[in-house]
């Protein structure tokens, strides 16, 4: 049922956002002051109420956030469109224990809305693939998302 709003994620939801997946995050621009749209994989949530990603240090996403701590998370899971909304804060410039110098950011949820449009459902969820060395590609990921869930800064 389209236009559910919860105060935090649902059960489906937090288990989806167990691992890697697309989605994407939307900020309010440093310089411009309108929408940034930006797609993200390295994202999971450690509890119900909050939702951890990772991000080049030098990304907007960290810029933006950095001034302005709005954000919208935009999934696809559980047959749904869902945006989460929240308040962001960089916990950390550099992620401990990953190769590459990632921001860890975190989301403290306010609202978790189904936003698909009535009488109809998501049949296929997006998918995407990696086009650099795969192998490389997995180590990496398993860092990235180790060092999420731990926090790790």
């Amino acid at each position: 049922m389209a236009n559910q709003v919860e105060p935090l994620l649902i059960k489906p939801l937090f288990q989806a956002l167990q691992k890697e997946r697309f989605t994407t995050i939307s900020t309010v621009d440093f310089e411009t002051k309108g929408p940034n749209v930006s797609a993200i994989s390295w994202i999971i949530a450690p509890d119900m109420e909050h939702i951890r990603f990772a991000v080049d240090n030098r990304s907007r996403i960290v810029k933006n956030i950095e001034q302005n701590d709005l954000v919208v998370i935009n999934i696809i899971a559980n047959e749904s469109c869902y945006s989460i909304s929240g308040k962001a804060n960089v916990k950390c410039e550099k992620m401990e224990g990953v190769p590459l110098k990632l921001a860890l950011l975190e989301v403290e949820i306010q609202e978790v809305r189904d936003v698909m449009f009535y009488g109809s459902k998501i049949s296929v969820e997006p998918a995407y693939e990696k086009t650099y060395d795969a192998v490389a590609a997995a180590k990496l990921d398993n860092q990235v998302i180790e060092a999420m869930k731990k926090g790790l800064c």
